[in-house]
């Protein structure tokens, strides 16, 4: 495995070096770039996903990244009100929940 210094490898390497390999280098190499959809529908499709398995912890950080990707407050809240009828109201309301403090330093920035 190479010697990697992603976000995943300074989180977890030093107790789980294999999965954060796969994890900075195939799931965030190829997987997260390939051509065929942009930053902005996977981020899209990932929160999607987090929200429908109710995955509070992983979705803080994909909120941040869809975010990054070009996303929007208004766009996310969207995706969490679309899926209130799909994925359940428990899960989200807890995605609110994990939304409203992720977004929550940009409020106060402003």
């Amino acid at each position: 495995m190479a010697d990697n210094t992603g976000i995943a490898h300074k989180i977890f390497g030093d107790f789980a070096p294999k999965l954060a390999y796969l994890t900075d280098d195939i799931l965030f190499g190829p997987v997260w770039g390939g051509e065929e959809l942009s930053q902005r529908d996977r981020s899209l499709i990932t929160v999607a996903a987090l929200i429908t398995q109710h995955r509070p912890e992983q979705l803080r950080f994909h909120l941040t990244k869809a975010l990054e990707n070009g996303l929007s407050h208004a766009e996310l809240i969207e995706v969490i009100t679309q899926l209130a009828f799909y994925a359940g109201w428990p899960s989200a309301m807890t995605a609110l929940d994990v939304a409203r403090e992720v977004f929550a330093p940009a409020k106060s920035a402003q």
